[in-house]
């Protein structure tokens, strides 16, 4: 699947009205809920961590695929409610990662690195 056709897609799936004043309940509760399944996520992985050493079972790599798909959503809504299609925040990440890759800067602190 495309990442434009999943983000329109994944509008049927938003009780908000999307609009870009960030000031707007929809973008702040899609906000909110990034943050939250991030933690899922990251909750998830912890959990191996601690109490599998680390090992991922069929049934951990179904759950936090699940969560991941969560978290898509979220990127992808507010990536909509910006006006930005999945497509060039995805293209665009990879630009600025290739642009740090072709001048050893992956590593380190700041944006503009």
């Amino acid at each position: 699947m495309k990442f434009d056709d999943y983000q329109k897609k994944a509008t049927k799936y938003d009780f908000f009205e999307a609009t870009e004043d960030t000031n707007q309940v929809g973008f702040l509760e899609k906000v909110l809920g990034l943050v939250g399944e991030a933690g899922e996520t990251a909750d998830k992985i912890k959990k191996l961590i601690r109490d599998k050493d680390g090992v991922v079972s069929d049934e951990d790599r179904t759950a936090i695929s699940k969560e991941l798909g969560d978290t898509l959503w979220y990127l992808a809504s507010i990536a909509r409610y910006l006006n930005v299609p999945l497509s060039e925040v995805a293209q665009g990440n990879l630009d600025k990662l290739e642009s740090r890759f072709e001048r050893n800067k992956l590593h380190g602190e700041g944006d503009e690195r």
